[in-house]
């Protein structure tokens, strides 16, 4: 059976509807976050069978399960189920919901205010309060490793107001925090089990999830268990979770069809074709995302310190060759990091980006470089990696600039890559997060875990972005994106390549599913029919 969304963008019908579910999805974004209003979970429960053990195909392995120190956006689909956020989100519309805090309210623009969930345990036995959500935010701002720092850019200090009362203290208003705080810098850790446990922990997690780890084998599995102490007493409805490292998405949709996986995601539109002949033996579900294939560069270096280089690059992407070839026609040309559609993105700004080899020959040659340029270029190993890889490569030495592919797993790449910034350029596949302004955070700010050089965004963008932090709703905040996206264009600080849905195909027996416009599906809610 198939559930699906979307169509091929060639269907003009089709990419209206995209967008208008796009704008639906999105719409209430902000309304937590609205000084003195709280948001509220319907608390109905469906009921659903308990036991079993959901069997996840998993494309990458860890690049660590302490959300402090990880920073691949793959890590999430695993954190999830490890550790609970301070605020959640609905997954279809990315609407802020009560987390561990039950309501939160700007005391003053500069000061939030959270009421903590009572009775909350970790899976250590540490008791949940304002002390350990202080502990997790002191450690995030304070690690040395701490990927998190620049999404809490904003955060000055954290106070103890009571028990269960916490109080967040900024520098600048900041209306994306309680989004943030459904994010990696949100997800709670057991303060007495990182205080001992020190680089260990990345290994060792202990969160107040609805699992609790059990092992960790490298490129192998990740094996978490049911917590019966959780505190919504509804979930979980699993005896446990099981994901297995499968990089070869081919072998991981044959697990599923063969039924020795119950899911798998992160699938390209290649699988879904073999997979939609499968009829009522695999469920096949598309959705729209706000996740895009883009170009990271690590512009702290020649040759792409040079924006001529880096806007070549771009002129030189043949975007809609990219996704006919790499996404079967089924991706959407991207410009920026926020696709068409979407409330925070700015539809003037569609087209800056032509494909136009002679203007990226020019500015090579403007730049120095009339002869050529070399890039080391990175990409993950496995095989739809290096195909986009090929296709990129292929693209860009039409122009005369000529990469070096170095390939490695997931987790190495982003070391490498984003960590210890080796190499110049590398495709992911961004995500996105709960608040646009996170994804220029975390890929341009000074201190994101995505900007291998840590060079500072040009003063206009952060200016925008504080703009964007400040305002509150929707409307007001719109007018600050469109001058990030213009800055982030103009400098050509990455190559936004095409948005792709999400492609996820389980088990017809795996019941409770929602889809996510982040494209990162959560398995907690999630339930096995005998």
């Amino acid at each position: 059976m198939s559930e699906s969304n979307i169509e091929t963008p060639r269907d003009g019908a089709a990419l209206l509807r995209r967008r208008r579910l796009l704008q639906l999805m999105a719409a209430g974004t902000t309304m937590a976050l609205v000084p003195g209003v709280s948001a509220m979970r319907a608390t109905a429960q469906t009921a659903a069978p308990k036991g079993g053990v959901l069997r996840v195909s998993a494309p990458f392995n860890p690049s660590s399960l302490d959300p402090v120190t990880s920073g691949a956006g793959s890590d999430h689909m695993i954190l999830y189920s490890l550790y609970d956020t301070l605020v959640d989100f609905e997954p279809e519309t990315l609407q802020p919901v009560p987390g561990l805090s039950t309501e939160w309210a700007f005391e003053t623009p500069t000061r939030l205010v959270m009421t903590l969930r009572e009775g909350v345990k970790f899976h250590d036995g540490t008791d949940f309060d304002a002390e350990a959500v202080k502990a997790n935010l002191d450690r995030a701002l304070t690690d040395p490793r701490s990927t998190a720092k620049g999404d809490l850019a904003s955060v000055e200090s954290v106070d103890v107001v009571e028990t269960h009362v916490v109080a967040i203290n900024l520098n600048r208003p900041d209306s994306a925090l309680p989004l943030i705080l459904a994010d990696r810098p949100g997800m709670m850790a057991s303060p007495t089990a990182f205080a001992e446990e020190g680089r260990n922990f990345d290994r060792t997690p202990v969160g107040t999830g609805p699992f609790s780890f059990v092992s960790w084998n490298d490129g192998d599995a990740v094996e978490m268990a049911r917590f019966d102490g959780y505190w919504d007493e509804e979930l979980p409805h699993l005896d446990g979770i099981v994901f297995r490292v499968i990089t070869d998405l081919n072998t991981g949709l044959r697990s599923v069809i063969a039924g020795e996986s119950d899911f798998v995601y992160r699938l390209n539109p290649q699988q879904k074709l073999v997979a939609d002949r499968m009829g009522d033996k695999v469920v096949v579900r598309t959705s729209p995302t706000v996740a895009n294939y883009h170009i990271v560069f690590n512009y702290a270096k020649p040759p792409l310190n040079d924006v001529r280089v880096r806007q070549a690059i771009n002129y030189a992407v043949d975007r809609e060759a990219f996704n006919q070839a790499a996404l079967l026609g089924l991706g959407t040309v991207a410009q920026t990091m926020l696709p068409p559609g979407y409330w925070a993105h700015d539809e003037a700004h569609d087209g800056f980006f032509t494909h136009d080899p002679d203007k990226a020959r020019a500015l090579l040659a403007e730049a120095g470089y009339a002869d050529g340029v070399q890039l080391q270029y990175y990409s993950n190993a496995d095989q739809s990696s290096q195909q986009r890889a090929e296709i990129i490569m292929e693209q860009l030495r039409q122009v005369g600039i000529n990469c070096v592919l170095t390939t490695g797993s997931n987790s190495d790449m982003f070391q490498r890559f984003m960590v210890r910034g080796e190499g110049d350029a590398i495709m992911v596949n961004w995500t996105g997060r709960p608040d646009p302004v996170q994804c220029f955070l975390f890929v341009y700010g000074e201190q994101g875990a995505n900007n291998p050089g840590k060079v500072p965004p040009p003063p206009e963008m952060a200016e925008a972005v504080a703009e964007a932090q400040a305002a509150v709703s929707q409307e007001d905040r719109k007018p600050a994106f469109s001058r990030i996206e213009q800055a982030a264009l103009e400098h050509a600080l990455s190559c936004e390549v095409a948005f792709v849905p999400a492609i996820e195909v389980h088990s017809p027996k795996v019941g409770g599913y929602q889809p996510s416009l982040l494209g990162k599906p959560k398995f907690n809610r999630l339930y096995l029919e005998s």
